[in-house]
């Protein structure tokens, strides 16, 4: 079987050689000549293959390469170097094999290179997104900071809006209520009046407009104050829903009587037995069987009364804070009883309830005390160690589980609907009675006169005479800028105003921040003394300094700042013509930035005064300087020094 497929592929074998020779014999020249070109370009690819080449120097031969080299299809053998190391008797077949040897060792290694170049880029990359991942967390950080003093700034704004509108006469509800939230943090501006008081009288455009504003304050402020801006929400979404039910064509959801009712029932309770009505209501309102629209109405009204309880349990804690602390800063301590009660026999008696509040009576008892304090009037020492009232109030809880029925007539005879409250009340002597009749008579309540040696050490006393200046020039600055009177200008001052204002620029400000000077004048009595008129401006702009120049460009310039004044003074009166008019510069003591610009003339005017930056003038006339006295017009013109940075 073997010898048979043997001399089979022995057959084919012969019969290939043969259509070979046949096909050569048969090929023209120009086969015949391609046919030997592929030949010897499988030869030389082989070559390369042995040698190491990559695909993309398959293509170069020894006639066409970029190098110019003849010999490159020949490796290149270092004859010295194989010498040196005693290799140069070693086969040309060896040779060939260490070359492959060590080209496919460079290959490696070359791998092994872009290996470690793919891990650094991808470490760049990850480095990179962290770096990137640490930024957006910072950005993220300051932009919330941002909004932090963003929504500061517009605390501060609102409140600032409202301070002025305050001052001119024209605030809003919203503002009133805003400064009654901010004074409870200061010392002793306490608001004597609970501040739902200030929305009484308020049409329905000025409620919504305030139930705007609350949310814009509740928004800004971060919930610094929620409790009381919810409980204000709450009062004028009542007061709206007040003014809807008493418009025309509307109807109550709850009769007029039962309204009426439920108002003496919440009216006068305490923001706990509130809390407890509301806690029983909301329990009702899940009970089958029971009209829940009535009860739903009931308890939306019911959270307005908790509103305004919350509110006023607040105001009296805050006047009670204040009133200690003014104690406190004034150093008194705790008054005794006027009347101090001692002992006496307890008598009981019945007083007939009044705004639905039953009194009951006790049986009699006895309490004994010895108390007594020392008053310091001299009509009333006759009233130590007497018999005085002695009242004691109890309130009980109060059920309301059975206090509210189902619409209809009011019960007046249900006890449940009521406070039950305990009095007590001691005997009183007839002599005591007739004596406080007449303490009561006397009318001594004027503080008795304290002496300055007596005066607890911490005191500030403000002296009178002092007081009554500052609030008399408070009140001329106030007048001088909110009264509007008739231009009696006289020529000659609407010719100085004119001269002043020439050569006045868009960078240039009127300027006349006055500075309050305490002196009294001499010549007061002959001639009236005045104030000059004066017509000023200041100079700004913005430097650009490296800094501003690296930070700010046209399309964004830099704040501006301070660079000179201009000063116009008008003396058209001076009694002594040869003086002329001078000027003085010191340092604020309380700001070392500020300075005090004095300017004096002689009678009949006064020393005037404006408060200006401390910084080193130029005075160079070419720098703008200007410091003369001509036409009765006192000029000073000065700008200020630059610095310039120097290496």
């Amino acid at each position: 079987m073997s010898h048979k497929k043997h001399s089979h592929d022995k057959d084919s074998h012969h019969e290939k050689k043969h259509d070979k020779k046949l096909l050569k014999s048969l090929e023209t020249p120009e086969e015949k000549r391609l046919r030997r070109f592929m030949k010897k370009e499988q030869k030389q690819r082989k070559l390369k293959e042995e040698m190491g080449w990559d695909d993309e120097y398959m293509g170069y031969t020894n006639t066409d390469n970029p190098f110019g080299d003849t010999n490159l299809l020949n490796g290149f053998v270092w004859k010295k170097k194989l010498e040196k190391e005693g290799l140069h008797k070693l086969s040309k077949e060896e040779m060939e094999r260490r070359n492959r040897l060590k080209l496919e060792q460079n290959k490696n290694e070359l791998e092994k290179v872009k290996l470690r170049r793919m891990q650094r880029e991808r470490e760049r990359e990850m480095r990179e997104e962290e770096l990137t991942r640490i930024q957006r967390q910072k950005e993220a950080a300051q932009f919330s900071e941002w909004e932090k003093q963003e929504d500061s700034f517009h605390l501060q704004q609102a409140k600032l809006r409202s301070k002025i509108r305050i001052e001119e006469g024209r605030a809003k509800p919203i503002d009133l209520l805003a400064r009654y939230i901010s004074s409870e943090e200061e010392d002793f501006n306490i608001e004597m009046h609970e501040p739902y008081k200030y929305l009484n009288g308020l049409k329905r455009e000025d409620l919504e407009d305030l139930q705007e504003d609350i949310k814009v304050y509740k928004s800004i402020e971060n919930g610094k104050n929620y409790d009381y801006w919810k409980d204000l929400e709450i009062i004028v979404d009542d007061e709206i829903r007040k003014l809807s039910d008493n418009s025309d064509g509307h109807r109550e959801s709850i009769n007029g009587a039962v309204s009426s009712e439920i108002v003496c029932i919440f009216k006068g309770k305490t923001p706990k037995q509130l809390d407890a009505m509301y806690r029983q209501i909301k329990k009702k309102t899940t009970e089958e069987g029971v009209d829940t629209g009535y009860w739903e109405t009931l308890l939306s009204r019911l959270n307005a009364y908790m509103a305004r309880a919350r509110l006023a349990e607040r105001h009296e804690e805050n006047l009670r804070n204040k009133l200690f602390k003014l104690k406190e800063e004034q150093g008194v301590q705790q008054a005794a009883p006027l009347f101090p009660c001692v002992s006496g026999n307890k008598l009981s008696s019945d007083i007939p309830s009044t705004s639905g509040n039953t009194l009951s009576s006790e049986t009699p008892s006895i309490s004994s005390s010895n108390d007594s304090s020392e008053i310091p009037s001299t009509s009333s020492e006759s009233l130590l160690n007497k018999n005085f009232n002695e009242i004691t109030i109890k309130e009980e809880p109060v059920e309301v589980a059975s206090d509210f029925n189902e619409p209809g007539p009011s019960n007046e005879n249900s006890e449940n609907s009521q406070n039950v409250t305990e009095i007590t009340i001691t005997e009183k002597p007839a002599e005591t009675v007739k004596h406080m009749v007449e303490v009561y008579d006397s009318g001594r309540y004027s503080p008795v006169l304290i002496k300055y040696s007596k005066i607890e050490p911490g005191i500030i006393l403000t002296d009178p005479l002092e007081d009554k200046a500052k609030l008399e020039y408070m009140q001329q600055s106030l007048t001088k800028r909110h009264t509007t009177v008739m231009d009696f200008t006289t020529p000659e001052e609407k010719a100085f105003e004119q001269i002043a204002r020439k050569g006045m620029d868009s960078d240039e400000a009127v300027f006349s921040v006055e500075h309050a000077l305490e002196k009294s004048y001499i010549w007061a009595d002959k001639y009236r003394p005045r104030k000059p008129r004066y017509f000023n401006r200041v100079h700004t702009g913005f430097e650009w300094n490296k800094y501003n120049q690296t930070h700010y460009d046209i399309e964004n310039p830099p704040p501006k700042i301070v660079q000179g004044y201009k000063f116009n003074i008008f003396y058209p009166d001076l009694i002594d013509k040869t003086k002329t008019p001078e000027y003085s510069l010191s340092p604020c003591e309380d700001n070392k930035d500020f300075a005090i610009l004095k300017f004096k003339a002689g009678p009949p005017y006064e020393t005037i005064a404006f408060k200006i930056v401390n910084r080193e003038w130029e005075y160079s006339y070419k720098r703008g300087f200007r410091c003369q006295f001509h036409n009765n017009i006192f000029q000073l013109y000065f700008h200020f020094k630059r610095y310039r940075y120097r290496r």
